[in-house]
Parts: C-alpha cells; sequence; structure tokens
C-alpha cells in the first residue's frame, strides 16, 4: 500500500514538473513574441547554463532569455573550462538538414573519380562566389556533386537557370557558364523542378548561395576552399 502511494505521489511530482516546464516555456514564448511584435519563435529549450532558455526564431536566429524574460542576449555562450562556443555548436546543429531527403532526381550531377564522397549545394547561375566555389571543385576528386539550381538575384538567374536545366548535358552546360562564362543556349522544356528547387531551399533557410551541405547533413558554409571542402568531406567518415 505504502509502495503503491509512493508511486503515485511520484508520478504527479513528475506530471507537475513537466506541466510546470512547459508552462514555463510558454510564458517565455508569449514574452520573446510581445518583445518582437510578432509570431516568431521556431523552439524553446532550458539550457543547462544559468537557467538561460534557449529560443530559436524561424528566422534561424538563435537567442539567450531568463524565466522572466526580463533581459535577451543576442550573442555567444562560451564554456569556460572547455573554451567551447556553445552558441555555435548549437548553430551548427540548427542548420543541418537530412540529407537522406533531399531530392537528388532535380539536382545536377556529377561524378568525379570514384564518386565515393557526397557534396550538395544550392547556387544561383549570377552568384559570384558560386563561380569562384566552381573554380574550387575542379581541385577535389573522388566526390559525387549535385547542383540544386536556386535562384534568388532575379529574374536572369531564374532564366538561366531554366535554360541550364533544358540542356542536353546539364553538367557541361553548367560548368561552361559558372567556369567559362558561356551562356547556355536558350531552353525549352518542363523546368518546374527550378520552382521546386527555390520553395526547398526556403524550406531549409538557405538564405545565401552558394549554400553547402555534406552528407551526414552538415552546413558546411556559404563559399568554401578545395581544402576546407575536402577536410568537411574527409570528417563525414569518421
Amino acid at each position: 500500500m505504502l509502495r503503491k502511494l509512493v508511486r503515485s505521489v511520484v508520478m504527479v511530482c513528475l506530471g507537475a514538473m513537466v506541466g510546470a516546464a512547459g508552462a514555463n516555456e510558454e510564458s517565455v514564448r508569449k514574452g520573446i513574441e510581445s518583445f518582437i511584435g510578432a509570431a516568431a519563435v521556431a523552439s524553446i529549450t532550458k539550457t543547462p547554463y544559468g537557467g538561460l532558455y534557449e529560443v530559436v526564431l524561424d528566422s534561424g536566429e538563435l537567442i539567450y532569455t531568463d524565466e522572466m524574460v526580463s533581459f535577451i542576449v543576442d550573442g555567444r555562450v562560451i564554456d569556460t573550462k572547455t573554451r567551447r562556443d556553445m552558441t555555435q555548436a548549437r548553430m551548427t546543429e540548427l542548420s543541418g538538414i537530412d540529407f537522406s531527403a533531399l531530392p537528388l532526381a532535380d539536382a545536377i550531377k556529377q561524378v568525379k573519380g570514384d564518386g565515393s564522397r557526397i557534396v550538395a549545394s544550392f547556387e544561383d547561375p549570377n552568384c559570384g562566389y558560386c563561380k569562384r566555389y566552381g573554380q574550387e571543385l575542379t581541385q577535389v576528386t573522388d566526390v559525387t556533386i549535385y547542383t540544386f539550381l536556386y535562384p534568388i538575384l532575379g529574374e536572369d538567374s531564374t532564366q538561366k537557370s531554366r535554360d541550364i536545366w533544358c540542356a542536353e548535358d546539364k553538367a557541361k552546360t553548367w560548368n561552361e557558364w559558372i567556369l567559362e562564362n558561356k551562356v547556355p543556349p536558350t531552353g525549352n522544356c518542363d523546368s518546374a523542378v527550378v520552382d521546386r528547387n527555390v520553395a526547398l531551399g526556403r524550406k531549409l533557410r538557405v538564405n545565401g548561395t552558394p549554400t553547402v551541405f555534406v552528407a551526414d547533413g552538415r552546413r558546411v558554409g556559404g563559399y568554401v576552399t578545395a581544402a576546407q571542402l575536402d577536410a568537411a568531406l574527409a570528417s563525414v567518415a569518421k
């Protein structure tokens, strides 16, 4: 009897704790959205850092606040023992994707060497850094490259993306434009893939080009050098 009573009390206490945590997070949400003036909170998580709450906004930004939302911290949390940037580590985690869910059939595919390493990128044909990234890729071997045409810089970018997608040899046409500035011929095909890519990129919070992902889902940044990409690809297998 006593054991049943104790078990019941424990269950009630645990339920109260869960309810309190949920209530606290909801009050934090209301406080943040009142401060911002819009419903812009994606998630709220209590951290082990002195009672701080981590708040992820719909924009992908990460801020911190206390339980009463009496202050907001827009900056970094550093672990003084390990000197690790906890904010950067969390941002890297949050910016990752489920790579296996990418619709790779909607990307331009290139295989170099044995193609054993995999990388995907979202790129605008008129993006200067995309052209620099393309030059860097010429130095990377044993890789399968998926390029999602992602025109966000204007109507000309959209038209070029459609023309490149409609080309008989998409990879060759893309490379000739990116590396040699050879304008792609006018295309005429079902290029709805371009619209799908734009919708996908927005869903994944791809706010600039190039945006590069490796096979474990990590977003390794925008423009990266061949050496940086090699290091990121090598770390996937570890």
